[in-house]
């Protein structure tokens, strides 16, 4: 950390909208560095774009400035000036500030754009940032997130299905994850004795159907397996295609404001 930034309070909670703008922030630094920083009116558009975030938001110019303000007292956000000093860009400070990985970077991005989410998403959405080789790199980086106090997870991370989530949340917003446990194994029912009923008791024979075969069962659920990773293959597809229309959508605002600052500079 530079001399010049420790000055400023250790983060452990912010706002909502401070993190949605920050987290705009360090998300379009990764993903389209040609158009960052970024213009009041860029930052507000993508904190209010409707794919890659939740919840959707509908913050004002005015709301956006004040934020960035706030985020620019704590030393995570600085301001630059354009040549012709007519719009001011901003650009976050998250490398100066923390020792987090890439990885890192993007998983805490990721969390502060969407909130609480599960493993498989959570790895496919920040992969678009930095890349994330599979589901073990995911944990090993979301471990040290955990450890130094910036992520959570409603159970351990080597287990199956479990919640994550970043942990800057405000007390008062009430969002820690409760650790649950895994269900315990069902305990054999002892044998019950039976009173014998009075008199002679025909015997019944019961029809019970057979057991599947082995083989049947395996073909089940080799079948099961196949087309969940199917759905999932599409899933993570149609999310690949909405990032890629939001980012065209993001370039032609970005082109839209260049045009407006040359046309301002020609006395237009």
């Amino acid at each position: 950390m530079s001399e010049e930034l420790e000055q400023f309070p250790p983060i452990t909670q912010l706002t909502k909208p401070q993190r949605r703008v920050l987290g705009v922030l360090i998300e379009k630094g990764f993903t389209t560095p040609e158009y960052y920083p970024m213009t009041l009116k860029a930052v507000t558009n993508a904190c209010n774009q409707k794919s890659n975030r939740s919840p959707v938001s509908n913050y004002s110019e005015d709301v956006v400035f004040d934020t960035l303000e706030e985020l620019r007292g704590l030393g995570l956000v600085g301001m630059l000036h354009t040549e012709s000093g007519r719009t001011e860009r901003f650009r976050h400070y998250m490398r100066r500030r923390f020792e987090f990985t890439e990885k890192q970077l993007a998983i805490l991005t990721e969390l502060m754009l969407r909130g609480r989410q599960q493993m498989g998403e959570l790895r496919t959405r920040a992969a678009r940032m930095s890349a994330i080789d599979g589901q073990t790199d995911l944990k090993s980086e979301l471990r040290g997130l955990i450890d130094t106090g910036y992520a959570q997870t409603s159970g351990p991370v080597d287990r199956r299905g479990i919640d994550v989530d970043h942990d800057l949340y405000l007390p008062s917003e009430s969002m820690k994850l409760s650790q649950s446990t895994a269900p315990a194994a069902p305990t054999p029912q002892a044998a019950v004795s039976r009173p014998a009923a009075p008199g002679p008791v025909a015997t019944q024979a019961v029809a019970t159907a057979p057991p599947a075969s082995a083989g049947a069962s395996a073909e089940i659920t080799r079948r099961v397996q196949t087309l969940e990773s199917e759905v999932s293959g599409l899933r993570d597809d149609n999310e690949l295609l909405n990032e890629q229309i939001t980012e065209l959508n993001e370039k032609m605002v970005v082109l839209e404001n260049r045009f407006d600052d040359l046309r301002r500079d020609l006395g237009g």
